[in-house]
């Protein structure tokens, strides 16, 4: 299994109860019912453990795959596609890390 860890803060200008109603409503059941998706969650970042610091990024996806060749397939759907694409406009640079487990 692979698991996807995606860190991304929002886009400057972009309201925030914007973004989380969109990732509820849309992103979180779509992305989560794909075949190829074992679990999707999104996380907001409310702090650092024992530190005053802002954490570096503010949202975290995680994707667990069950089949990445499927999960490939999935993502070129073109609901999936549109999805993708709204999906920038909500993020800023995102970073897309392929982990799996020891």
């Amino acid at each position: 299994m692979t698991t996807i860890v995606v860190l991304f803060n929002l886009k400057a200008g972009v309201d925030e109860s914007t973004y989380q109603a969109w990732a509820k409503e849309t992103d979180i059941p779509a992305a989560g019912g794909l075949p190829s998706v074992d679990v999707f969650e999104v996380l907001k970042a409310e702090g650092l453990l024992m530190s005053e610091e802002k954490p570096p990024y503010k949202y975290i996806e995680i994707l667990k795959i069950n089949d990445m060749d499927q999960f490939a397939k999935d993502v070129s759907s073109q609901m999936m596609q549109k999805i993708a694409n709204e999906f920038q406009q909500f993020a800023d640079n995102p970073l897309f890390i392929l982990t799996s487990k020891l």
